[in-house]
């Protein structure tokens, strides 16, 4: 085990099929045979043994718990790597995740001995907390119970402290003739095996394209390492690509590790773990002072088709020039953007583009005959509707700055941006709105375009033109006026059993009798009043009214 710690929590012992205690049943179990062959076939990788089902048999065998003295049963089980350690672990369902869904399974006994102020029944616990109901060691930390355990059974012959590497070999692929070569020169002999490392050549050996020793003829090895050995630090080269005397220069160590990856999740096992590994040994030589190359990492999703990722041997491919032809490039990104988080997969659909290219034309009329560059605007109006249009205003841009800077949510940025054009009254846009009133639609409209440009560009630079003015890319970024981010009044919901019938736009700190004598004032709310008792009020100051009736 890795977590002595939890050994008052061992419920059951789980062994592989090629242990050695399983082979000596398999000749006189034929259910144990027949069972192990079934896992060989299906036997899957390390990586994906954490998703498949748990299956067990059980040897109808026990062990004795070496503290507390009671029997353990034993079992096969199909998760436990022949290759790593003994090939047997013990099984703490209660903390540890893949033995709580093999103890659920086999209604097992699933035994809390580490505190956590997690209380889920649904999951195991893996926090490093204090041991519980652990005879002896109850109260110990983590490292304290570590050290203690592990001389506690090395004084009583039962364990030691020992360890392990799960070391894989690297399976070179993907090689180009101009990759990084195979430090080494090999015998000429191909029979031969012998070679001889770089390290232990002098420099007029290296320069050379073959050497003799020991009667022996070396050739250099013409053979490449993959592409996987240049890109796990691509990154530290990049930062100091003008250094000519050695890999890297102090402008790594500059400009590392870098803030923030975007990449595909099918790089997060191989490329990332490699750069992980190549970075702590640049660092270990002393060619970096990070031992970590990316501080934050965006796995973003796929495009899928009927559920399933599009391919061109599926059949399932969808031409974007024939959707750039028809509704243009600015339709395409805004629903590919708005559509889904980036780090989820994209379920494609016409219907979507079809609503990014109308809300796209939405824009460009009410811009065509509302929207100027000249002039900045200045809040001074107490008109209720406009301050309340102006909040909104605000409000869109610092979430939308949120959304893009730290959280990478563009789909609800670009909601955000919808639902600020939506608030725009009606009133606003007509003939006979007031000067003021359309001053704050040019500076809503200008927000929004600003906004909006990273991800309908073409659009919302020739708007920016038609309106007068230059490059909109040249421009500041909108900056919210934090004097204007919270209203005094809020959208108040009126409910009738549960059910919403109306709102409210009312002061933010109105109390119930006032909210209770608007609310039946209603239309909609006094009709489902009619006639009924009504039993009780549920308030909520800011939010909700509800008449249970």
């Amino acid at each position: 085990t890795t977590r002595p710690d939890t050994i008052m929590g061992v419920s059951f012992i789980a062994l592989s099929s090629e242990h050695e205690i399983t082979k000596r049943k398999l000749s006189k179990n034929k259910d144990l045979q027949i069972w192990v062959e079934e896992m060989i076939k299906v036997k899957s990788a390390e990586k994906d043994q954490t998703l498949q089902e748990k299956k067990g048999f059980f040897l109808n065998e026990f062990a004795y718990h070496p503290v507390s003295k009671e029997k353990i049963p034993i079992w096969v089980a199909n998760f436990v790597l022949s290759d790593y350690g003994s090939g047997a672990l013990m099984g703490v369902p209660g903390h540890d995740q893949r033995d709580f869904e093999f103890a659920t399974k086999y209604s097992l006994p699933i035994l809390k001995v580490i505190s956590s102020e997690k209380e889920d029944s649904d999951q195991a616990s893996t926090d490093k907390g204090k041991l519980i109901n652990s005879g002896q060691f109850d109260g110990l930390s983590f490292e304290d119970a570590f050290t203690k355990i592990q001389k506690f059974a090395e004084q009583n012959n039962f364990g030691r402290f020992e360890e392990n590497f799960r070391l894989r070999n690297w399976g070179v692929s993907r090689q180009r003739s101009w990759g990084a070569p195979i430090p080494m020169m090999i015998s000429e002999n191909e029979d031969d095996n012998d070679a001889i490392p770089f390290s232990d050549l002098s420099d007029d050996e290296l320069k050379a394209d073959s050497i003799e020793r020991n009667g022996k003829k070396y050739v250099k090895e013409k053979d490449t390492l993959d592409t996987f050995f240049e890109s796990s630090w691509y990154y530290a080269r990049y930062a100091s690509f003008k250094s000519d005397a050695d890999i890297l220069d102090d402008e790594a160590n500059y400009w590392l590790p870098v803030d923030q990856y975007i990449g595909g999740i099918e790089h997060a096992i191989l490329h990332l773990l490699y750069s992980r590994f190549f970075c702590k040994v640049l660092n270990e030589l002393g060619y970096l002072d990070t031992r970590e190359p990316f501080t934050n990492l965006l796995c973003q999703g796929m495009v899928l088709m009927d559920g399933a990722k599009m391919s061109k041997s599926k059949g399932n491919v969808v031409n974007p020039d024939d959707l750039i032809e028809e509704y243009g490039a600015d339709s395409l990104r805004l629903f590919m953007m708005f559509a889904a988080p980036p780090e989820q997969s994209l379920e494609w659909s016409d219907s979507g583009i079809k609503g990014s290219f109308k809300f796209i034309n939405k824009l460009w009329t009410v811009s065509q005959k509302h929207f100027s560059t000249v002039g900045h605007y200045e809040h001074n109006s107490e008109d209720s509707e406009m301050e309340k249009l102006y909040i909104k205003v605000n409000q869109t841009i610092k979430k939308v700055n949120d959304d893009f800077s730290r959280r990478f949510s563009f789909n609800t940025a670009i909601s955000s941006v919808m639902e600020m054009i939506n608030s725009i009254p009606d009133k606003f846009l007509g003939d006979n709105s007031s000067e003021d009133q359309k001053k704050l639609v040019n500076e809503t409209l200008r927000v929004a375009v600003s906004l909006l440009n990273p991800i309908i560009p073409h659009v919302t630079e020739q708007l920016w033109k038609d309106a007068g003015g230059h490059f909109l890319y040249n421009e500041s970024w909108p900056v919210p006026n934090e004097k204007f981010l919270e209203s005094n009044e809020v959208d108040f919901i009126v409910q009738v059993n549960g059910k919403s019938r109306g709102k409210l736009i009312i002061d933010i700190e109105a109390d119930e009798d006032d909210v209770k004598s608007m609310s039946m004032k209603i239309e909609n709310v006094a009709k489902y009043l009619e006639g009924k008792e009504i039993k009780k009020i549920i308030f909520v100051k800011g939010k909700l009214i509800n008449f249970v009736v």
